[in-house]
């Protein structure tokens, strides 16, 4: 909080809404994400669903 005693809500708005600056990303980029790993399903993953037949 910045300004200690509001006198309207726009000032009230207006404090509550800042972000602090850590959080903004200024000056810091986060890295782009990579390419998921593909996945299969294998027989383990495949019987740990009794009854599959039903769902399908």
């Amino acid at each position: 909080m910045s300004i200690p005693e509001a006198n309207t809500l726009a000032e009230l708005i207006d404090d509550c809404t800042a972000l602090p600056e850590e959080l903004t990303g200024t000056g810091t980029t986060t890295p782009e994400p990579g390419a998921a790993a593909p996945w299969r399903v294998d027989e383990a993953n495949y019987a740990q669903v009794v009854d599959l037949d039903a769902y399908v």
